[in-house]
């Protein structure tokens, strides 16, 4: 999927087991019922919850992050804000002025596209490794998972299904048995993760995202590599994952 120029772009890294779910619900961690900031006890929990915010625009780039506002909102002393505003400088979704003052920030429509490139390829490479180099065991796990997201699908389950196909993506670099490629993947994924999951709310989506792990699950069941790498290549390309929040 290419981004065109004008889109509201932004990226992210996080926590690889837990992080996308948050990311998915952001909006909702970060604020409770009736529209007031939640509390959160780590840097980690309100970084996660302004990203969400970030992400659904509630948020928006040049936005001030004011360290005691948000002690305040979250009613956390100052300094788990300040780990959450350097997570989120991190993750490039907070800039500081030359002030030192904190702002949302926004990214470059082809730096985005430069990160989608590349984890295209590198979900290619482990999708091809994997079906080269899978254990048996690895294979069943990563065909029950997909037999099991299916009624996620169905249900319309964003959050649920958002995890499950973490962990699919996770198996898949894992299966690959390289780790230096696989911590490369891992930390691109990690990076589109807001933009991903934003996608993934529509329905459609989620179906998309299910059949074209499908594709890449029967290609690595026959062995066959290079089938199995074009696939992973084409979900991340197509409106499957890049642009499908799911990777």
């Amino acid at each position: 999927m290419r981004f065109k120029k004008g889109d509201v772009l932004l990226c992210v890294s996080g926590t690889w087991s837990h992080f996308e779910d948050h990311a998915i619900s952001g909006a909702q961690q970060g604020r409770n019922g009736n529209g007031a900031m939640r509390s959160g006890k780590t840097g980690q929990e309100i970084a996660d919850a302004l990203a969400g915010m970030i992400i659904t625009g509630k948020m928006p780039p040049g936005e001030r992050l004011d360290e005691l506002s948000l002690a305040s909102q979250f009613s956390v002393s100052r300094t788990p804000v300040r780990e959450a505003l350097r997570h989120l400088k991190a993750m490039r979704l907070v800039e500081h002025q030359p002030n030192r003052t904190a702002v949302v920030a926004s990214i470059a429509t082809a730096y985005l596209n430069a990160m989608i490139e590349s984890l295209a390829e590198m979900e290619a490479i482990c999708a091809r490794f994997s079906a080269e180099r899978m254990t048996a065991e690895e294979r069943h796990i990563l065909e029950r998972l997909h037999r099991q997201s299916a009624l996620l699908v169905h249900n319309g389950s964003d959050q649920e299904y958002a995890l499950a196909n973490a962990e699919f993506h996770a198996r898949l670099y894992r299966g690959a048995h390289n780790d230096h490629i696989s911590e490369i993947a891992m930390q691109t994924r990690r990076r589109l993760i807001p933009f991903r999951n934003q996608q993934i709310r529509h329905k459609s989506r989620l179906a998309h995202s299910y059949r074209d792990h499908g594709v890449i699950l029967h290609a690595i069941l026959r062995g066959d590599g290079a089938a199995a790498g074009q696939a992973a290549h084409d979900h991340i390309t197509s409106n499957g994952d890049g642009g499908d929040a799911t990777t």
